[in-house]
C-alpha cells in the first residue's frame, strides 16, 4: 500500500490556538473577573460592547480592567474580485485568547453587582466564561 509523501512545507493559514493561558490567568487588579473556558478571537467591537455593558450597568461606579487587547490584523479581500493580487486589506482586530484568559476585572461595587455587571459582559462574547473571585475577598 502506497504511503502518503510527507512534504517539506507546511500551509502557512489561520493556526491552531492549543493549551491553556500562561499569562494573564490570575486577578492582577480586581476583586472579581471573568475568565475564558474557551479559546477564541475576541474583535475589537465584541471587548467594547461588553465594557459598554460593565459600565451601564456598574452606573459607572467602582472600576474596570480590560485584559485584553485586539492586536491581530485580520484580513479581507472585497467580495468578487478574482484570485491572486496580493493580500487583502485589513478587515478588523482581534484579540487571542485561551482557556484560562481573564478578560475582565472589577473592584470597588459590591459582589452581586460586579456578578450581574460581568454576566452581562460575558453575553457580548463569544466564548463560555466564568466568574471568579479574589481568594482573600471579604465583603
Amino acid at each position: 500500500m502506497l504511503q502518503p509523501r510527507k512534504t517539506k512545507f507546511r500551509k502557512q493559514q489561520k493556526g491552531k490556538m492549543k493549551g491553556n493561558a500562561g499569562r494573564g490567568n490570575e486577578l492582577a487588579f480586581g476583586s472579581f473577573g471573568i475568565k475564558t473556558l474557551q479559546s477564541a478571537w475576541l474583535t475589537g467591537r465584541q471587548i467594547e460592547a461588553a465594557r459598554q455593558a460593565v459600565t451601564r450597568y456598574m452606573k459607572r461606579e467602582g472600576q474596570i480592567w480590560i485584559k485584553v487587547f485586539p492586536d491581530k490584523p485580520v484580513t479581507k479581500k472585497p467580495a468578487e474580485v478574482r484570485m491572486g493580487k496580493g493580500k487583502g486589506a485589513p478587515e478588523y482586530f482581534v484579540a487571542r485568547v485561551t482557556p484560562g484568559r481573564i478578560i475582565f476585572e472589577a473592584d470597588g461595587v459590591p459582589l452581586n453587582v460586579a456578578k450581574e455587571a460581568l454576566r452581562l459582559a460575558a453575553q457580548k462574547l463569544p466564548v463560555i466564561t466564568k466568574f471568579i473571585v479574589r481568594r482573600d475577598y471579604q465583603e
